[in-house]
């Protein structure tokens, strides 16, 4: 059975520490794909304000999680997504994923960030330095992204 770790939080994360504890134990894995998420700056934006919808978002996660480790064979995984107002610069979410061979690793990686993209119930409000905000809207290019992965589930 594959190693699942989900969390939202407001906390940052450390991806070393994370990184230690998918692998704890794991003798098979021979490579772990590694994306961490930063709030991009530009246009005078200065920082993004995360909301989610508590166990509806966690339960979306984790099917993205499970997919993925039936899909590409992964010995585990690991989701961190935050929440709350980080400033640019900010790291956003965390995905791992750890296979015995690197490919697959790389690719559950990108698969899952797809999926968290467009289906994982999370809110974005852009702040500016003039004081006005918007809300981050769906983009085409995140849903093509998506949609060359089929279904979500193996």
């Amino acid at each position: 059975m594959p190693r699942v770790t989900i969390r939202v939080q407001a906390e940052v994360f450390d991806s070393t520490h994370e990184t230690t504890a998918l692998l704890a134990g794991q003798a098979e894995v021979g490579g772990v794909g590694a994306f961490t998420g930063f709030v991009r700056g530009g246009g005078s934006l200065v920082a993004l304000e995360l909301e989610h919808y508590p166990g509806m978002t966690e339960t979306m996660m984790r099917q993205i999680a499970e997919s993925a480790c039936a899909r590409f064979g992964l010995v585990g995984c690991t989701i961190i997504h935050r929440v709350g107002r980080l400033k640019v610069g900010a790291p956003i979410v965390l995905v791992l994923c750890a296979s015995a061979h690197r490919a697959a690793a790389l690719e559950a990686t990108e698969f899952m960030m797809d999926w968290l993209k467009t289906h994982a119930p999370f809110w974005k409000r852009e702040e500016f330095a003039d004081g006005h905000s918007a809300w981050v809207e769906p983009r085409a290019c995140d849903d093509a992204a998506t949609t060359r992965w089929g279904t979500l589930g193996a």
